[in-house]
């Protein structure tokens, strides 16, 4: 029974650092892309934003319009009453009804002077809003010339990395269903408190793949053991295993060997 315990603790972490490679190896393909893919989503952001502004400012200019062809229009009303009150004026009976209708004259006379007004008020904030305008489609024109640079760079790089993505995306399909699924929720859990993105570690040297802290020589040995899951005391990342020590190159261990022969040597009086 012990050595199923032992089996099935080792297969978990071999899933888990499978896992983890591949993750790593995707990390990898995102860091070679470095900030474009975010420049390039801020730059449509940008642009959905000043094209927004722009379509307001349009809405603004149309309702500054239609309020002017309102004032020309009751100007041209104040125009017919004028015309009306002075032919009633010819067939006046008296002085009362001559003076009220002079009012009445006079009034739309007024109305005409305040719509001219209105309208060279309206006509002085259309100007100053086809200014800003001008202002926004001049900047919209250059986002969207820095939107079609980087989208063309982020596109070379994709293209570069694309075959290597899709490939690692379906290994990582195929490595997530071999992992267990409450140290799987742990894992993503793990990574993404992790700057680097490392959850599953070796220990290396020592010490933690992940923090670098020292591990004692007791937990690296229960490590090696597999007989549980264990973690780092300091950082939390799952600990997969312990690296050995690569051994030193055959070459580099004659040359130590001849330099200690010829220092054992004795010399010669």
């Amino acid at each position: 029974m012990a050595t199923v315990t032992e089996t099935t603790i080792a297969q978990k972490l071999e899933a888990l650092l499978k896992l983890q490679t591949i993750d790593s190896a995707l990390d990898n393909i995102k860091k070679v892309r470095g900030d474009l893919p975010e420049e390039v989503r801020d730059l449509e952001d940008e642009i959905m934003g000043l094209e927004t502004r722009l379509g307001k400012f349009q809405q603004e200019i149309a309702s500054f319009e239609e309020q002017i062809s309102n004032y020309k229009n009751a100007k041209k009303e104040s125009e017919k009453l004028i015309i009306k009150y002075k032919d009633q004026q010819m067939n006046v009976r008296n002085n009362r009804e001559f003076e009220a209708i002079s009012k009445e004259i006079e009034l739309q006379g007024i109305e005409m002077e305040i719509a001219d007004k209105r309208i060279k008020e309206i006509d002085f904030k259309i100007l100053n809003k086809n200014d800003e305008i001008a202002g926004v489609e001049s900047t919209l024109f250059e986002r969207k010339k820095d939107l079609e640079i980087k989208q063309k760079e982020l596109e070379v790089i994709i293209e570069e990395s694309e075959e290597d993505e899709q490939k690692s995306m379906k290994d990582r399909e195929k490595a997530v269903k071999s992992v267990d699924l409450r140290l799987l929720k742990s894992y993503e859990k793990l990574r993404g408190n992790a700057r680097n993105g490392l959850a599953v570690v070796m220990v290396k040297r020592g010490a933690c793949g992940g923090c670098f802290s020292s591990v004692p020589p007791q937990r690296q040995t229960d490590i090696k053991d597999k007989k549980k899951i264990l973690v780092c005391e300091h950082c939390g990342r799952v600990f997969a295993g312990v690296e050995d020590v690569i051994p030193a190159p055959e070459k580099e261990k004659k040359t130590r060997g001849k330099v200690v022969a010829a220092a054992a040597a004795p010399v010669a009086e």
